[in-house]
């Protein structure tokens, strides 16, 4: 039986001119509550009225949508950057939300951006609401992930590659002469860019002849503080660590502040290698090593292919669906590196 407007009504527990209006983005005259209970109604019973479905077919506003895991990190600025340059330049604009890694603030913004009528979607995925994604995906919305796969779905993906920058990171903390390396990571909860990155940590290790220890693999949640106390726990035990694998740049400075708390020295008794190259890195005491990865070059690639899946009307037909970046590896003084300014490796 089709679902009408009515139906969503009653079980809303709101007039049909109330649902009409937050179906159109106007959420000015409602509370946050009813905006939420109506938008959660129209997800349960999968109403999509006629006119809607053929708008979202016809109609193009020229604004594309996206949606990012963490704004406080600098790396998406750069991507950002990219985005809004590409976008602009073939007549877009660009609307913006920030997730902050939580599933339910994330679908609310999918669930907006489907009221306002976007012609496509770049998203950092929290990987939290799959069958949202499919569905965009199935119903041949454009729709491209940027930085993270989105596992169990075959979908656009722009992504820099992981395991390599892991790999060049782990083994120029051996080369240094390090064996008893530490990874720092947040928690994985199937985000790819974190399996990635601790497949070639590993896969560095095992290269080299070092045994892969479950006890320098350290996953914190991400929370202030729990990396400083991860450091200082990792410093206190037997099996002290001579160098320091951070996966992430906002975690880096925790990583630094947790380090600062103890006897220990970087680089004479602890290198460090971060991952992300940020303003900041050669501005430390040491100079930091980093991989840095090609972020502006990763958002103007989503948004140029999300245009042309937009205009071709077939966002299926656009090939290749999954773009890989290669990252590479700035040498500075924190893992021993005597060079100042920092030397970029291929």
């Amino acid at each position: 039986m089709k679902v009408t407007i009515t139906d969503v009504a009653k079980k809303a527990n709101v007039s049909k001119s109330t649902v009409s209006r937050i179906m159109n983005g106007n959420f000015d005259q409602n509370t946050e509550e009813t905006v939420n209970r109506v938008l959660k109604v129209i997800e349960e019973l999968d109403y999509r009225p006629n006119a809607l479905a053929r708008s979202l077919k016809l109609t193009k506003t020229n604004v594309i949508g996206i949606v990012l895991s963490n704004l406080q990190n600098p790396f998406w600025a750069s991507v950002l950057e990219g985005a809004e340059e590409a976008c602009q330049s073939h007549g877009y604009n660009l609307m913006i939300c920030n997730s902050n890694n939580n599933g339910e603030i994330e679908k609310e913004h999918l669930r907006s951006f489907e009221m306002k009528q976007i012609d496509g979607l770049m998203i950092n995925p929290t990987s939290k609401n799959l069958d949202t994604y499919k569905k965009m995906v199935d119903n041949d919305f454009p729709f491209i992930s940027i930085n993270r796969k989105i596992y169990g779905l075959d979908a656009h993906v722009i992504t820099v590659d992981n395991v390599k920058g892991a790999k060049m990171a782990t083994t120029h903390l051996i080369r240094q002469g390090r064996r008893k390396i530490a990874i720092f990571l947040y928690q994985v909860e199937g985000i790819s860019p974190r399996l990635e990155r601790l497949q070639g940590y590993k896969l560095a290790l095992i290269e080299n002849g070092i045994d892969i220890d479950p006890s320098l693999i350290l996953m914190v949640d991400e929370k202030k503080g729990e990396i400083a106390k991860a450091v200082q726990k990792v410093f206190s035990a037997d099996n002290i660590p001579d160098a320091i694998f951070s996966t992430s740049s906002m975690m880096t400075l925790e990583i630094l502040e947790g380090i600062s708390q103890t006897k220990y020295n970087i680089p004479k008794d602890v290198a460090l290698i971060g991952y992300d190259e940020t303003v900041w890195s050669k501005h430390l005491f040491p100079p930091l090593s980093t991989i840095w990865q090609p972020a502006f070059e990763m958002g103007g690639l989503a948004a140029k292919k999300l245009i042309e899946m937009i205009e071709t009307k077939k966002p299926k037909e656009v090939l290749p669906k999954v773009i890989s970046l290669d990252p590479q590896l700035i040498k500075r003084e924190s893992c021993g590196e005597a060079q100042k300014g920092g030397v970029v490796l291929e």
